[in-house]
């Protein structure tokens, strides 16, 4: 749970991939500033945000264009405004270029970078002056890696970028636009990493901090970055990474 002294009480946001991971982080953090929230991912969230006044839950596929409008469609309906959006909804399909197919290829691109356009875009027209978005982008998005993963690496650094231009485009509306870019983050996500000591090891060792991130560390983040202390903060992807990047 976030220890940020943010007051979002009567501020609405939408959050994506809020079933597990940093998603999840995210929203519970959110809530416990007093916010509410519409959460959007694909599988149904776990048991204590399903639970939580002020956490409505909706099934959308992130790559399903249909299902995005769809959600964006109730919460018009709905005379919802917006005040926030964290798109942290991501997938990747680790492995060399050479195997990579074109099908996980356009999965993750469409999850990853299209899917958090089309929200965006979609989600803009609810959003008043003041109004934030922040995207999880990845440390991934600033470097080739430890480890091949070139459509995440790819669909990561156009997130980056697509954050950048969305923010010069918007600042006219009084919308401001981030990201950050978290490290390995302990969640399920990298399962796979965190079940192999020799990842590990070289990951800890690439780390100045010498340690994998928590998810409520990333949390905190994006809490700040949607918040009211953020309000001249436009246009950046925020490193939470223990160093990584600086080596």
């Amino acid at each position: 749970m976030t220890t940020l002294s943010v007051d979002l009480a009567g501020k609405h946001g939408v959050v994506t991939g809020a079933s597990s991971g940093i998603g999840a982080a995210a929203a519970r953090a959110l809530l416990a500033c007093g916010a509410t929230l519409s959460g959007w991912d694909i599988a149904e969230p776990p048991p204590d945000l399903a639970q939580r006044t002020g956490y409505a839950h909706r099934r959308v596929d992130m790559a399903d264009s249909n299902a995005i409008d769809a959600a964006v469609q109730a919460l018009e309906a709905g005379s919802a405004r917006v005040d926030f959006l964290v798109y942290s909804a991501g997938v990747a399909r680790r492995s060399p270029a050479t195997e990579l197919t074109v099908a996980d290829w356009d999965l993750v691109v469409d999850v990853n970078l299209r899917g958090a356009f089309l929200c965006a875009r979609g989600l803009l027209p609810l959003m008043p002056p003041g109004s934030s978005i922040a995207a999880v982008a990845s440390i991934m998005g600033f470097s080739g890696g430890l480890y091949p993963n070139a459509a995440y690496q790819a669909s990561k650094g156009g997130l980056v970028n697509l954050v950048r231009t969305l923010a010069v485009e918007w600042a006219p509306r009084g919308v401001r636009v981030n990201a950050v870019a978290p490290t390995f983050t302990e969640t399920p996500f990298i399962e796979g990493v965190l079940s192999d000591p020799e990842k590990i090891r070289r990951i800890v060792e690439a780390t100045p901090l010498r340690r994998f991130a928590q998810p409520e560390e990333i949390a905190d983040a994006i809490v700040f970055l949607v918040s009211p202390h953020a309000s001249m903060i436009t246009g950046h992807a925020l490193p939470v990474d223990g160093g990584f990047l600086c080596v």
